[in-house]
């Protein structure tokens, strides 16, 4: 049963994710959060202690959102290079072109910001990026044991040019909102899919 106490945390974690992925993380002020929420300073300290445990907190919420749009539909594909395709929709079509988050990819933004200033906060989130990462490096394995793929790929390089891509695309669409950006890099991650194939 959600409590009036669960309800405000949610309110507190929603309110947050705006001013995180629109101001970034030091821009945004306990002050801010506050005023969002309309809840007094001691309100806010009754769910967190500070603002890194609001920001952690916000994070596994956009990590939560981030994997309820992009493995939609997913994992009951039994080919695992059209289950690639999909994921690829899913991340650039139903995430970045769809604004899930109002500042672009909450995601990719906090890593760009953290890095160098935040080493725990930013080693977090570099640590959600490997381990997609590695889950694409799997299917690609999975391809490669079903004799999908042509021999002699690097599946290590694939799969990190893969998260490189989508990441290199959330930037672009987030300044131009030029729906072209995601469309163009999801065309050409299609046609890089089909080439490693042995069909091909």
């Amino acid at each position: 049963m959600t409590t009036k106490g669960d309800l405000t945390r949610q309110h507190i974690l929603e309110k947050s994710m705006q001013l995180f992925s629109v101001q970034g993380y030091f821009n945004t002020s306990i002050a801010g959060i506050v005023k969002a929420t309309g809840l007094t300073k001691g309100g806010l300290y009754g769910h967190f202690r500070n603002k890194e445990e609001i920001w952690f907190a916000v994070y596994d919420e956009c990590v939560r959102v981030w994997k309820s749009v992009v493995f939609q539909g997913v994992r009951q594909i039994s080919d695992p290079l059209a289950r690639l395709e999909k994921i690829l929709e899913n991340s650039l079509k139903n995430y970045l072109g769809a604004g899930v988050f109002e500042g672009g990819c909450f995601l990719f933004n906090a890593l760009v910001e953290l890095t160098g200033q935040a080493p725990a906060m930013s080693n977090h989130v570099l640590k959600g990026f490997k381990a997609f990462s590695a889950l694409l490096r799997l299917w690609l394995e999975e391809a490669e044991q079903k004799g999908l793929l042509r021999d002699g790929l690097n599946l290590d390089g694939i799969a990190t040019f893969l998260v490189i891509s989508l990441n290199g695309a959330a930037p672009l669409y987030a300044a131009s909102r030029d729906p072209a950006i995601w469309q163009q890099t999801l065309a050409q991650l299609y046609l890089y899919i089909k080439c490693l194939s042995k069909q091909h």
